[in-house]
């Protein structure tokens, strides 16, 4: 009788052993503030646009680092340059969260005014790891609908306009995918931004996951 209570008092101990080590060590989706991650990891469309950079880029130039993607335009007054402030002050704490590059990508939807010079003064303004890209409409249009966002396109006559466009951010993976969204907050009488602060701490988050599921 005491083997028996011996040896279950050992199954005991083992059985809660294992649920311990189960708990300590299984990896938990985390709890975000402003950010929401896919199910699944989706694929983005082949692409190619004009990079402020000095070269078009396409899917292979979102491998290897984390990519921010958002729409905004160089004439827009208020939400765009907004967004641009908020990553830049907060691009050193982006770039400490990880091992990989991090890279803010400003998709311009307004390619009737936003040349790619014109562009490429606006994004230098706000230093290295900032690059513009734009693109006529015809592929423009289904690369920003590929990936969630949208825009609207004024006549052809107009001159003096304003384009309305997501102001949400899309969270690119090193693997070339789109893995996450950072959705802004509206509030009565305020821009609908993202919170810096809580996309720094969701970004964190985030990759502290995915690295933790060794997905890349």
């Amino acid at each position: 009788m005491k083997k028996f209570l011996m040896l279950l008092g050992l199954l005991v101990v083992a059985v809660l052993g294992s649920f311990t080590y189960i708990s300590l060590t299984e990896v938990r989706e985390p709890t975000l503030a402003s950010a929401r991650i896919y199910d699944a990891p989706r694929s983005i469309e082949p692409f190619r646009l004009e990079g402020t950079a000095g070269q078009d880029v396409g899917l292979a130039d979102l491998t290897g680092q984390w990519t921010l993607l958002f729409t905004g335009y160089t004439f827009c007054p208020d939400i765009c340059p907004t967004t641009m402030a908020h990553l830049k002050s907060r691009w050193d704490d982006l770039a400490e969260a990880t091992n990989f590059p991090v890279q803010v990508w400003m998709i311009s939807v307004d390619p009737q005014r936003d040349d790619i010079d014109r562009l490429s003064m606006y994004v230098d303004f706000f230093g290295e790891g900032f690059l513009g890209v734009r693109a006529e409409h015809v592929d423009l249009y289904p690369f920003v609908r590929n990936i969630g966002l949208m825009y609207s396109i004024p006549d052809e006559n107009e001159s003096n306009y304003l384009v309305n466009h997501s102001s949400a951010i899309i969270l690119v993976n090193p693997a070339g995918q789109q893995q996450a969204i950072f959705r802004p907050q509206h509030e009565l009488g305020e821009m609908p931004t993202v919170n810096p602060q809580l996309l720094v701490q969701d970004f964190r988050d985030i990759v502290r996951y995915l690295e933790q599921l060794n997905t890349f």
